[in-house]
């Protein structure tokens, strides 16, 4: 279990995780199509698993991982449901981005790929963390 997430940084890294979503799609044009296939939806997973990290400041990083992981499944499956109200939202820039359009099973994928990024990235960080401040006399 994490001793403690610093808020304060891994905010400053959901900056630039948002950064890095919003670039993805202005380079779409530029980038091989099967990396575009997946990478909005890989860096959206990121997201959400590095704003649970936030929250859930002393919550391991598996669970962290796999609490995003859910999110995201459930909010990919919201997509199979269509009704006036739920489309009205999508319509909105912010409401698209946040809700989707429409399933793909691709999209799965993509999810479990950006929070095993996201968690791999966290436990790495953590280690070489110890390893630092192990070092230090």
């Amino acid at each position: 279990m994490n001793k403690s997430r610093n808020r304060f940084l891994y905010t400053l890294i959901l900056a630039v995780v948002v950064v890095l979503g919003l670039m993805s799609r202005h380079l779409s044009a530029h980038l091989p199509h099967a990396i575009n296939l997946m990478l909005g939806d890989a860096i959206w997973a990121s997201m959400i698993f590095v704003m649970l990290a936030i929250v859930l400041k002393k919550t391991s990083t598996a669970r962290v991982a796999l609490a995003s992981l859910l999110f995201c499944y459930a909010i990919e499956i919201t997509q199979l449901y269509h009704a006036p109200w739920i489309d009205t939202l999508r319509a909105t820039r912010i409401g698209g981005l946040i809700l989707g359009f429409g399933f793909l099973w691709s999209d799965l994928v993509a999810y479990a790929v950006g929070v095993a990024t996201a968690a791999i990235v966290e436990k790495i960080s953590i280690k070489l963390n110890k390893k630092t401040v192990s070092n230090i006399p």
